[in-house]
C-alpha cells in the first residue's frame, strides 16, 4: 500500500485547478512509477468496455509497445526512463463514469504501479504484473469519511488461547481521521472495542493498530472474527460501507505434538509415503502446509539447472486417502534451480533456496538467491507472464543450501557461496510474476563461516525456535550444529561482504550476536529439524537420523535410528508428531513409525497461556477429563500437582524465573509435554 503524506497532498491539490473542468466532471491525474526496465511499459486511458485503441483519452510510455506488444520481448527503446515517477493528466473526466486504464509490458514481467487521484485525492493504486491488465476505476472524488480494515495479524490456523489482535486501517476518504474505535467480534458475540486517539490519517494513509482487548480461542473448531472501525472523528459515521468490515475464518486445532522420546530404545518401521511414482525424483526437502489439519506435505525435487526444481504436493499425507500433484513452474530454470530446501510461513507462502551459482546460467557473475511462492494452487506454477508465478524474488545468495522461516514472508538463507547466514525480508510480495524488489531488507549474520558440500549434492538446512529465537544451522562442512540468537549482533558499518547488485529498501552486515556450538563430530549432517528440548539431524550418507536433548548446551544425544538409506536429506516433525523425511537415491518421502509413539499417550492436546507468564496461567484441555496437573523443572523433580478442575484450571507457582514443563497424568495415561517459560 502507498502511503501519501500530507505534504504531497497538499502539493498536489495546490497544482489542480478544478475550475477547468466542466459541471459534472472532475479532474483526474495519475502518477505512473516506472520499475528497472521503463522502455517495456505502455499505457492507455479509456472508456471502460473499449477495447486498447478505441475512444483513446491519453496514452503513456513506450508507443512502440502498444496495445498488442504485451510479452513480445522486442525490446524497442522509448518510453519512460528507469525506476522514475511521472505525473501525468489533468483529465477532465465525467463525475461518477467508469474508465479503463489499460497496461502492456513488453517482457511480460510488469513492474510499473499506477496511483489515480481525482480533485487532488487519490483513489486508487494498481500494480502491474506479469504481461499487464486492465484496471479499472470511477471518476468520482472520495467520501469524507472512508475508514476500512483490510488486514489483520490473524492466520488462518492457530491453537486455542488468547492473542492479540493487530488489524491494518486504511483511510480512503478526504478527512483527515483523529479518532476512531476499532471493534471486533468472535462468531457474532459480544463486540469489543478499542479506542483509538491521537492518530493523523490523512487521505490514502494507514496504520496498524493493536486492539486492547486480547482475543480468545478457547476450544478447537473454526472461528469467524469480524474487525471493523466506527466512531469517526467522535461520531462521524462511515460514509462507504462496503468495504467496512473485514472477516477473517480462523480454525484453531492441535500443534505438533513432541513424541521424539518414544523413538528412544523402540523398535521402529520405516514407512514410504510416496515415490517416483508420485514424481518424487531427487528430492531434496519437504514441509508440511502451516494448516496441519489438512496434512498436507510438499516436496521439492532438485531437477537440473536447466529444468529448474518442481515440487509434489501429498494431501492426506500417509492417510488411505492420500492423494498427491506435480507441478513445475514455467520459469524453474531461474526462479527454481537446482533448489536445496523449501519452508513454510504461517502466512501460506512458502520459499524456496537455489542450490545454482547463477539463475541466469549465461556465464556471468553470479546473480541468484531465495524465490517467494504461493500455496495457493491457482497461483502456483499457473501462467503470468515472462516470470512464472513467483511472488518475489532477491539475488544475494549464491548457492544456497537451506530456507528457514522466520514470519510471513521472512526467512533466513544458508549461502554457500560467502559461508554466511543471511535474513531475507521479502516484505510485500510483488504479485506473481512481477520483478519489484526495492522494499526488501536484508542482513548479512558473517561471524560463522559455514562451509557447503563441495559436490554440490548434500544440503546444510537450518530451522528456527521461534519460542525462544535460536537459529539452528547445520554446518556440513564443519561436522556440526551451531546455534545464533537473532535477537542480538548489530550492523557493523560499511559494505557487506558480497555486492548488492539490486536496489533494495535495506542492506547491512551484522557481527557480534551470540552464537554457540550445540553439536560437533558430525559425518555428513543435511537436514535438522527442533521441537521443544528436542533436536533431530539426518546424516546423509549413513541414513541416521539422530535425536538430542537440547536443554543444555552442548546437546546430548538420546538415539540414533537408521534408515537403511544412504541419501537423507531434510526431515521434518509432522503434524502427526512422527519424523518425516526425503532421500535423493531412493526417490522417497519417508514417515518413521513405533507402536511405542502411541502407548499411554493421551489424545487430548493441552494448552498453557499464556506462555511467558509470572507465575499464573490456564491450562485447557478442550474436554472434561479426570486426572491431575504436574509441573516440572528442567531437572524433571515435580514442582506441583492439581487436581483438573473442569477443561481448565488455573495453576499458581511461586517459583523463581526460568523454563518448567507441564502435563497432565489421567489413569489412561500421560499427555504431551508443554513447556512455559516463567519471567
Amino acid at each position: 500500500m502507498q502511503k501519501i503524506g500530507l505534504f504531497l497532498i497538499a502539493i498536489l491539490t495546490s497544482a489542480i485547478s478544478f475550475s477547468q473542468c466542466s459541471v459534472g466532471e472532475v479532474e483526474v491525474t495519475m502518477v505512473v512509477n516506472t520499475d528497472d526496465y521503463g522502455y517495456e511499459g505502455y499505457w492507455q486511458l479509456i472508456p471502460t468496455g473499449n477495447a486498447c485503441g478505441t475512444g483513446t483519452i491519453a496514452e503513456g510510455g513506450n508507443t512502440a509497445v502498444g496495445c498488442s506488444g504485451a510479452g513480445l520481448q522486442n525490446q524497442t527503446p522509448g518510453g519512460y526512463a528507469n525506476n522514475q515517477t511521472f505525473n501525468e493528466g489533468p483529465w477532465c473526466l465525467l463525475d461518477g463514469q467508469q474508465y479503463d486504464l489499460v497496461y502492456t509490458d513488453d517482457w511480460g514481467d510488469g513492474g510499473f504501479t499506477f496511483e489515480i487521484y481525482v480533485n487532488g485525492y487519490q483513489i486508487e493504486t494498481f500494480d502491474g504484473i506479469g504481461l499487464g491488465a486492465t484496471f479499472t476505476f470511477t471518476a468520482q472524488e472520495p467520501p469524507a469519511y472512508d475508514l476500512s480494515v483490510f488486514k489483520s495479524n490473524l492466520y488462518s490456523y492457530v491453537e486455542i488461547g488468547n492473542y492479540n489482535l493487530n488489524a491494518h486501517v486504511f483511510n480512503g476518504g478526504t478527512t483527515t481521521i483523529t479518532s476512531y474505535d476499532l471493534n471486533y467480534t468472535v462468531n457474532g458475540g459480544a463486540i469489543n472495542t478499542h479506542n483509538v486517539t491521537g492518530t493523523s490519517l490523512a487521505n490514502y494513509m494507514d496504520e496498524d493498530v493493536a486492539h486492547s482487548i486480547p482475543l480468545n480461542i478457547p476450544t478447537n473448531g473454526v472461528y469467524t472474527v469480524k474487525i471493523w472501525a466506527d466512531n469517526l472523528n467522535s461520531g462521524n459515521a462511515d460514509l462507504y460501507n462496503l468495504n467496512d468490515t473485514l472477516i477473517v475464518y480462523v480454525e484453531a486445532g492441535p500443534g505438533r505434538p513432541n513424541y521424539l522420546d518414544g523413538y528412544i530404545n523402540a523398535s521402529v518401521t520405516i514407512d514410504q509415503v510416496a515415490s517416483s511414482a508420485n514424481s518424487v525424483n531427487d528430492p531434496t526437502d519437504l514441509d508440511f502446509h502451516p494448516v496441519l489439519t489438512n496434512k498436507e506435505l510438499w516436496v521439492i525435487n532438485r531437477g537440473t539447472e536447466n529444468s529448474g526444481g518442481s515440487t509434489v504436493t501429498i494431501y492426506d499425507a500417509g492417510e488411505p486417502t492420500q492423494t498427491s500433484v506435480y507441478k513445475q513452474d514455467g520459469n524453474a530454470w531461474h526462479f527454481m534451480s537446482l533448489p536445496t530446501g523449501l519452508a513454510f510461513s504461517r502466512n501460506g507462502n512458502w520459499a524456496s533456496s537455489p542450490g545454482v551459482y547463477d539463475a541466469n546460467h549465461n556465464g556471468g557473475a553470479a546473480f541468484t538467491g531465495p524465490s517467494l511462492w504461493s500455496s495457493n494452487m491457482g497461483i502456483y506454477a499457473q501462467p503470468s507472464g515472462g516470470n512464472g508465478s513467483h511472488l518475489d524474488m532477491l539475488h544475494l545468495s549464491p548457492y544456497s543450501q537451506g530456507i528457514a522461516s522466520e514470519d510471513d514472508n521472512v526467512f533466513w538463507v544458508t549461502d554457500g557461496y560467502t559461508n554466511d547466514i543471511v535474513r531475507y525480508d521479502f516484505a510485500e510480495d510483488h504479485g506473481p510474476g512481477n520483478s519489484f524488489h526495492g522494499d526488501a531488507i536484508v542482513h548479512r549474520f558473517s561471524d560463522d563461516a559455514i562451509a557447503k558440500d563441495p559436490n554440490n549434492v548434500i544440503v546444510s538446512h537450518l530451522v528456527l525456535d521461534k519460542d525462544k529465537q535460536w537459529l539452528y544451522v547445520v554446518d556440513h562442512g564443519g561436522q556440526r550444529v551451531f546455534r545464533i540468537d537473532i535477537t542480538t549482533g548489530a550492523d557493523m558499518g560499511g559494505t557487506p561482504n558480497y555486492p548488492m547488485n539490486e536496489p533494495i529498501a535495506e542492506y547491512a552486515e551484522y557481527t557480534g550476536y551470540t552464537q554457540e556450538l550445540v553439536v560437533s563430530g558430525l559425518d555428513k549432517p543435511a537436514g535438522i529439524d527442533v521441537i521443544e528440548d528436542r533436536m533431530i539431524v539426518s546424516e546423509y550418507q549413513t541414513g541416521e537420523i539422530i535425536i538430542y536433548d537440547i536443554s543444555t548446551i552442548p546437546a546430548v544425544e538420546l538415539e540414533r535410528i537408521s534408515t537403511g538409506l544412504n541419501s537423507v536429506q531434510g526431515i521434518k516433525i509432522g503434524p502427526d508428531g512422527r519424523i518425516w523425511f526425503v532421500d535423493g537415491n531412493s526417490d522417497g518421502v519417508y514417515k518413521i513409525e513405533t507402536a511405542d509413539l502411541n502407548v499411554n499417550e493421551l489424545s487430548v492436546d493441552i494448552n498453557v497461556y499464556p506462555n511467558p507468564n509470572a507465575g499464573s496461567f490456564m491450562v485447557h484441555t478442550g474436554t472434561l477429563i479426570e486426572g491431575i496437573i504436574e509441573v516440572r523443572d528442567v531437572n524433571g523433580k515435580l514442582l506441583k500437582e492439581i487436581e483438573i478442575d473442569g477443561d481448565s484450571s488455573e495453576v499458581k507457582l511461586d517459583v523463581e524465573s526460568g523454563i518448567y514443563f507441564v502435563s497432565i497424568s489421567t489413569e489412561k495415561g500421560r499427555s504431551s509435554v508443554k513447556k512455559i517459560y516463567v519471567k
